[in-house]
């Protein structure tokens, strides 16, 4: 029989994966806000306010599914 969460499986991806959800569109928001700065003020605060409410968000979400709850 094939034990599929066997006792030397390796979860690292798993859990790379995880925090790359987390933080990867924030940090895209961010960089995207940076780049527009100069053009459009506006806009820029706008995606600075939607990365913050992102990695709030996905830290309780994501972060709750790391720590086992």
């Amino acid at each position: 029989m094939i034990y599929f969460l066997g006792p030397n499986m390796n979860l690292d991806g798993l859990v790379y994966l995880i925090i790359a959800i987390m933080f990867g569109p924030a940090i895209l928001l961010t960089i995207i806000g940076f780049a527009i700065l100069k053009k459009n003020k506006k806009a820029a605060k706008i995606l600075f306010i939607l990365a913050a409410v992102y990695v709030i968000i996905s830290l309780g979400v994501c972060g709750t599914l790391i720590s086992g709850f």
